[in-house]
C-alpha cells in the first residue's frame, strides 16, 4: 500500500481518469446509455469540452467514465475517490469515515456518503453461482451484532410480577440483529442480515445458495435440523461440550485430505467482522448493516489466500462501480408542483 500511495492517480485528475477508464472500459469506451462501442463513440477534444468527455453516435448522448456509476455527479475530485477506494480495500477491518475525512481533507458528511457509495460498489448483485459442490465443505453459522430499536424488541415476561418488556406486542424479533453466514472452506463467503435466525429462514437461504452435493458443517443449533434432508451430508460440532474440531477417518475429498468437522472458518470470518465493526466503525444503524456486510464479504472474497493483492482488490472494486447509484435525493421528499 505504501508504494501504491506514490501513484500519480492520487494527485493528477487526468491520470486518475485514465486509470479508471482502463478498468471500467478494458476494451475501449462503451456508451452507458445505449451500449454502443468502437467507431460509434468519439472523444470530444475541443477547447469547449472537458477532458474525458465522449459522444455516442447511436443515441447522441454525451458521457464520461463516471456516468451510471457510484461516482456520477460527484463534486469530489476523482483522485480523492481513488484514494478512498484504495484505503478501503487495503484495510483488512475497514477504515472509518472520520479517518477518510481527516486524511483526504474533505467534510465528514462527504466522506461518510463516499464510503457508503463504495460499499454499494462492493455489493454483488444478480444471480450468484451456488456454493460448494461434490467433495466441498460449506460452513454455516449465525451471530448477532447490535441491538434493534427498543420498540421492536420481542415482548417477554420478567421478574415475579411477569411484567412485559417490549412496547409493541405484535412484534416478534429478538433484541439483537441476526447475521447468517455461509463460508466455503478455502473459498468465498456470503452473509445475510436476517430479521430472525430461525429454522425456516436459515433453511431457505442454504437451499438457495448451496448445491445439494455439498457437505455442510454447523454447530449443534436446532435451526440446522432440516439440513440433512437437502445436502449430501450434515455434520456438526458440539460447542456445548467444548468440541470445536473433530477429525474423521474419511478421505473422500479430491485433494486427498482428511475430513475435518469444524466451524472455525466461518467463526474466523465473524471474528474479522466484529473486530472491524466494534473497533473501527463502532456505530451502525440497522438499515446500513447489509452494506457493511457486503464490504467484509468483498475483502474476504478477494483476500491474499485467493491470490489477490491490494492493487488487484482495488481494481476489482473499480470494476464493480458500474450500474450502481446512491443519491442524496429522496424521491418521497421531492415536492410536487402545485395544481396552479
Amino acid at each position: 500500500m505504501t508504494a501504491n500511495l506514490q501513484n500519480p492517480i492520487f494527485t493528477d485528475e487526468t491520470k486518475a481518469r485514465e486509470w479508471l477508464e482502463a478498468r471500467v472500459w478494458p476494451n475501449g469506451p462503451v456508451c452507458p446509455h445505449c451500449g454502443s462501442t468502437g467507431e460509434d463513440v468519439t472523444a470530444l477534444q475541443g477547447k469547449a469540452h472537458r477532458s474525458g468527455l465522449y459522444q455516442c453516435a447511436g443515441c447522441r448522448e454525451q458521457f464520461t467514465v463516471t456516468v451510471k456509476t457510484v461516482f456520477e455527479r460527484s463534486k469530489i475530485p476523482l483522485s480523492k475517490w481513488l484514494a478512498a477506494l484504495f484505503l478501503l480495500t487495503a484495510s483488512k477491518k475497514g477504515v472509518s469515515a472520520h479517518q477518510v475525512h481527516r486524511s483526504l481533507g474533505i467534510s465528514y458528511k462527504s466522506s461518510w456518503f463516499m464510503m457508503h457509495r463504495l460499499r454499494e460498489a462492493m455489493r454483488t448483485g444478480g444471480l450468484l453461482p451456488d456454493m460448494g459442490g461434490s467433495g466441498q465443505v460449506v460452513e454455516a453459522d449465525e451471530t448477532y451484532f447490535g441491538m434493534i430499536p427498543k420498540d421492536e424488541i420481542m415482548p417477554r415476561a420478567i421478574g415475579h410480577g411477569k411484567k412485559k418488556v417490549g412496547k409493541r406486542a405484535g412484534i416478534r424479533r429478538p433484541a439483537y440483529r441476526a447475521v447468517f453466514a455461509l463460508v466455503e472452506r478455502g473459498g468465498k463467503a456470503r452473509t445475510f442480515h436476517i430479521a430472525q435466525a430461525d429454522q425456516n429462514t436459515v433453511h431457505a437461504i442454504m437451499k438457495a445458495n448451496v448445491t445439494k452435493e455439498t457437505r455442510v458443517h454447523t454447530d449443534e443449533s436446532g435451526i440446522y435440523n432440516i439440513a440433512p434432508w437437502h445436502f449430501e451430508k450434515h455434520e456438526t460440532v458440539k460447542h456445548s461440550a467444548k468440541e470445536y474440531v473433530r477429525y474423521t477417518n474419511e478421505f473422500s475429498f479430491p485433494d486427498g485430505k482428511r475430513n475435518i468437522v469444524t466451524t472455525n472458518t466461518v467463526e474466523g470470518y465473524f471474528s474479522i467482522f466484529k473486530r472491524g465493526m466494534k473497533g473501527v466503525y463502532q456505530h451502525c444503524d440497522e438499515k446500513h448493516l447489509h452494506r457493511y456486510l457486503a464490504e467484509f464479504d468483498f475483502r474476504y472474497n478477494t483476500r491474499t489466500a485467493l491470490g489477490f493483492n491490494d492493487l488487484m482488490r482495488a481494481e476489482a472494486l473499480a470494476e464493480g462501480i458500474k450500474g450502481k447509484r446512491l443519491t442524496y435525493r429522496r424521491p418521497h421528499k421531492i415536492t410536487q408542483p402545485s395544481a396552479d
